[in-house]
């Protein structure tokens, strides 16, 4: 259970966390609206993963929204929503996060300007390349990996959450007085609408478990278990890791940023801020690497329903591990050419 739980949170922490703040707090429009709204994001989360729990309990199948909108709805919708998943959702989120991890791995040595637009590609070609090898090579090496980079993004937020309450206990809070957090512009509806849609990306991954039902130990028992207990501390973390960036950065100071965990970092860390950057790499490289394993599960489960070519539902006889689906339908090579293009779309 306690590798479920691992696998299942690092799935969700990635780099939302780290560029969602700016987007919830522009269009929630004060701090008070904004921790709210990152809270009332988690509620949400909560009820859609309560609803996984129970179908992933009553329809044990591996492929997750799309094994369970087939069984509803017949072939043809699973069919659109596995091709869509295919061709636009999973690439389009893998070329981005993995243009997040060059960026903050090369923000130390960019300081002053934006890393150079050939080294962050080459950079993301390398993370993407890498992971695609250890998926393909073995289960036990991706969820291992998986793993600690989920302890490094739980070390990193903590470390986050740990100097805000210390600038709380000195009473060093500046944004977050009650009479003050609510005080700053009245959104509209649709405005509060797109501060939840950027909260939402940093809960993204929230289903990701039941894509992997088959081989989970006991799911009957460990889905429910890890759906209950992951999802509160996942909404803990963002609330109060939110809160410790207003203990440091003003609004508009946080609107101004680009990067917030590296401005806060650099506020309050002094010399240690090269933490900040490392750490946001380090979190989407292990969302890199829950993406590349949950979405080959998507295509394996596809080829096995006959939606997608058969050969995608091979599973090498001593790896384990399905290797046509990571090459074809999610591969480094795609998600390559969708990273080093994805600026001119």
């Amino acid at each position: 259970i306690i590798r479920t739980l691992f696998f299942f949170s690092g799935n969700i922490i990635g780099s939302g966390i780290f560029i969602s703040p700016k987007g919830v707090l522009e269009h929630s429009g004060s701090v008070g609206l904004a921790l709210i709204i990152w809270v009332l994001g988690g509620g949400i989360t909560i009820l859609g993963s309560l609803c996984y729990a129970e179908l992933g309990v009553a329809i044990p199948k591996s492929g997750g929204d799309y094994s369970y909108v087939t069984e509803v709805f017949g072939g043809l919708a699973g069919f659109l929503l596995l091709w869509s998943a295919v061709l636009i959702m999973y690439p389009t989120s893998l070329a981005v996060i993995a243009l997040t991890f060059s960026n903050y791995v090369l923000q130390p040595v960019f300081p002053d300007c934006i890393p150079s637009y050939h080294a962050s590609r080459v950079l993301s070609t390398v993370c993407l390349l890498l992971l695609t090898w250890v998926n393909c090579s073995s289960v036990r090496l991706a969820t291992r990996i998986q793993d600690v980079f989920t302890a490094g993004k739980l070390l990193a937020l903590g470390l986050i959450i740990v100097i805000g309450l210390v600038q709380i206990c000195r009473e060093k809070v500046f944004h977050i007085i009650p009479n003050l957090e609510f005080k700053w512009m009245a959104p509209s509806v649709g405005q509060v609408a797109l501060a939840f849609l950027q909260g939402s990306f940093a809960f993204s991954g929230w289903n990701f478990l039941n894509y992997v039902t088959e081989e989970l130990v006991d799911p009957r028992r460990n889905l429910p278990r890890a759906i209950f207990i992951s999802i509160p501390l996942v909404t803990f973390v963002y609330a109060f890791t939110n809160i410790a960036y207003f203990t440091a950065m003003s609004p508009q100071e946080l609107l101004s940023s680009n990067a917030v965990a590296v401005t806060f970092g650099e506020k309050l860390l002094g010399v240690m801020s090269c933490v900040m950057p490392i750490s946001v790499a380090l979190s989407t490289f292990g969302g890199i690497n829950g993406y590349l394993f949950t979405s080959s599960r998507l295509c394996f489960s596809g080829a096995r329903e006959g939606h997608l070519p058969s050969f995608l539902a091979m599973i090498h006889l001593k790896h384990c591990t399905p290797i046509p689906a990571l090459l074809v339908c999610v591969s480094s090579i795609y998600s390559l050419v969708l990273s080093n293009t994805f600026v001119f779309i």
